[in-house]
């Protein structure tokens, strides 16, 4: 249980911080950001630097970073699918569980009713718990691999940034010779 909690926390901290990083972006550019369109300018800058190799560095940055992003959605995607479908057999098997104990119950005599109905009882609780359990771990597994997934698009808006700011620098230096 302490380990969902710690993994649901990070999570929360990492999109938070990630949700800022849009947020103060979106600030400087007047429009937010998305992953399909990384920004171009570390300062707001938008459009053409002035200088050809600065712009090829500007939009290598971008296309770098939007490729990266890409991919981590798709890590994002692929663990909810996968924690989606763990869950949907997890309840099944307690659904057929709960099925079989309470044909059991139908099927016993009736001086053994009361015997098979706590018998069944029973075995439904722990196919429910089990189910629980098992959806549980898919969910915390799911959030630990976002999480991870979103600290990774986090870095790869740092490094885009980093990128660009230097393609920026490297123009403002050659304007000024």
């Amino acid at each position: 249980m302490n380990k969902l909690i710690a993994t649901l926390i990070a999570g929360l901290f990492a999109t938070s911080a990630f949700a800022q990083v849009q947020a103060q972006h979106a600030g400087s550019t007047g429009s937010p950001m998305t992953t399909s369109s990384p920004s171009t300018g570390a300062s707001g800058m938008s459009g053409s630097t002035g200088n050809s190799d600065a712009d090829k560095d500007v939009a290598k940055a971008d296309q770098k970073e939007a490729k990266e992003m890409a991919k981590q959605n798709e890590k994002i995607n692929k663990a909810a699918d996968k924690a989606s479908e763990k869950k949907a057999k997890a309840q099944a098997k307690a659904d057929k569980k709960i099925a079989d104990a309470q044909e059991k119950v139908a099927k016993a005599d009736p001086e053994d009713q009361a015997k098979a109905s706590a018998k069944a009882e029973k075995k439904i609780a722990d196919a429910n718990y089990d189910a629980q359990k098992t959806m549980i771990k898919a969910d915390e597994k799911a959030q630990k691999k976002i999480v991870d997934a979103n600290a990774d698009k986090a870095k790869a808006h740092a490094k885009g940034n980093e990128k660009r700011a230097e393609a920026v620098a490297e123009a403002h230096k050659d304007a000024a010779k």
